[in-house]
């Protein structure tokens, strides 16, 4: 019986330099998302209004996980009306579906009051620091090649 098959030749040596590269790589690959998560979480706690009836939640709800042994980062912001900080609401929406077109009358819980509103403007926090943390990504990987 005849056996045919392929016999591979190596440099030991290049085969070694390789792992490490790819080693190299990965750990500035890590470096570059940790920092990246990190910018993007400072900023957006920085500019995240702290509002007197919440005693800063938006901002403290802000957090990153790691994923894929730090290859891939998540950064959430857990509290419920992020989006409505974000885009405004009522007569000064500027997000996606808009808002409402003419003022509204509701009652307060946490005042106990009667409230009249047109809405509440935009105060962008999460854009401005995902443009940021964007720019610092982009440059560090240009940088690694």
């Amino acid at each position: 019986m005849v056996r045919i098959g392929i016999t591979g030749y190596g440099d030991r040596g290049f085969e070694r330099a390789i792992s490490r590269f790819e080693r190299y790589v990965i750990r500035e690959v890590k470096r570059i998302v940790a920092e990246t998560s990190e910018i993007i979480v400072s900023q957006a706690k920085a500019l995240a209004p702290v509002a007197e009836i919440d005693g800063g939640n938006l901002r403290s709800s802000i957090e990153v996980k790691y994923y894929n042994s730090g290859l891939t980062a998540e950064i959430i912001s857990g509290a419920d009306y992020s989006l409505w900080v974000e885009f405004g609401t009522g007569v000064y929406a500027t997000g996606p579906g808009g808002g409402r077109t003419d003022p509204w009358v509701y009652f307060n819980e946490k005042t106990q009051q009667w409230t009249f509103t047109r809405g509440m403007p935009a105060q962008p926090f999460w854009r401005p620091a995902l443009e940021q943390g964007r720019d610092h990504f982009e440059r560090e990987m240009r940088r690694l090649g």
